[in-house]
C-alpha cells in the first residue's frame, strides 16, 4: 500500500527503504505485531547505531541507520495492511525521530574538535530540512485522498481513531508541538501559499525528498563509511540552502495565482 493514490506517486528519494518495509508488513499483517512495536524496534535500531558509531564501527553505524530507516516505514506499512491507522502512532514516530536525530548528532559531534553551536546548527538544518519535505508531501497526500494522519496545519490535537485513547493522542500531540511547532511555523512563514498554489510536479517532489529523513540517514552513513565524520555537521547546514533553493523555485516557476 502506498501514501499517495498510484496517479499521484513520484520518485521518493527518502524512501528508499519502502520496498523492504513492504516486505516486513505483510509477514507481520497477521501477527500480534503492532506499528507502535516496529517504531520501538528502529528506536533501538537507531541506538544501537549510536552505540556502534561512538566505538568506531563506522560500517555497523552505517548498517543499522538504513535499518533505523526500513523500519521507520515499516511501521506505517504495517498500520496501513492491518487498517488501524493512527494519530498515536504517527505522532510517536515523530516524536521518536526528532529525539534519534538529536542524539546522533551528538554522538557525531563527541568524536570530532567541532564547536556544540555546529552541532545546534546542524540540528536545525535537518530538521527545517525535513519539514519542508513533510510539509510539501502532507499537502500532496490531503489534496490527492492519501495518507492523513498527518495534517498540513497541527493547531489542535485531532479527534482520536477507533481503537486509540483519546487521552494519548492529547498528551503526544502536546509533546510533537512542542519539539516541531517551531519549526513548522519556520518553514509556514516561509512558504505560506503552498497549499494554494497548483499540485506540485512529480520532478520536483522527487528533488525536495532529497531533504526527506531518509535520505539524511543515508548520506550520514556514506559519509561515515567513507571516514568523513567531521565534514558531516557542515554539510547539513549548508546543505540548507536546499530550503530557500526549493521554496524560491515553488514560487516562481510552480505557483501560480
Amino acid at each position: 500500500m502506498s501514501k499517495l493514490p498510484e496517479e499521484n506517486r513520484f520518485v521518493d528519494l527518502s524512501d528508499y527503504g519502502r520496498p523492504v518495509a513492504i516486505l516486513i508488513a505483510n509477514a507481520l499483517k497477521n501477527t500480534m505485531v503492532t506499528p507502535i512495536h516496529l517504531t520501538i524496534s528502529f528506536i533501538v535500531a537507531g541506538l544501537i547505531a549510536v552505540v556502534c558509531l561512538l566505538n568506531g564501527y563506522n560500517l555497523l553505524t552505517a548498517i543499522f541507520l538504513v535499518l533505523k530507516s526500513i523500519l521507520d516505514a515499516a511501521d506505517g506499512e504495517l498500520a496501513r495492511v492491518k487498517e488501524t491507522p493512527s494519530y498515536t502512532g504517527r505522532y510517536f514516530d515523530s516524536i521518536a525521530d526528532i529525539f534519534l536525530n538529536a542524539i546522533i548528532l551528538l554522538a557525531i559531534w563527541s568524536l570530532t574538535e567541532a564547536s556544540i553551536w555546529l552541532c545546534l546548527f546542524s540540528f536545525i538544518g535537518i530538521q527545517l530540512q525535513g519539514t519542508l519535505y513533510n510539509y510539501y508531501y502532507v499537502i500532496l497526500r490531503n489534496r490527492s485522498d492519501g495518507d492523513t494522519t498527518s495534517r498540513v496545519f497541527e493547531t489542535s490535537p485531532p479527534k482520536a481513531l477507533p481503537g486509540e485513547s483519546q487521552k494519548n493522542v492529547n498528551y503526544l500531540f502536546g509533546i510533537y508541538t512542542l519539539l516541531y511547532g517551531l519549526f513548522d511555523r519556520i518553514i509556514f512563514f516561509l512558504d505560506t501559499t503552498a497549499s494554494k498554489g497548483v499540485d506540485l510536479p512529480k520532478w520536483f517532489m522527487t528533488l525536495v525528498s532529497s531533504l526527506g529523513l531518509g535520505s539524511q540517514l543515508l548520506i550520514i552513513a556514506v559519509m561515515l563509511v567513507l571516514g568523513k565524520v567531521d565534514y558531516i555537521l557542515p554539510f547539513f547546514i549548508f546543505y540548507s540552502v536546499l530550503i530557500f533553493v526549493f521554496i524560491c523555485s515553488r514560487k516562481l516557476f510552480i505557483f501560480q495565482p
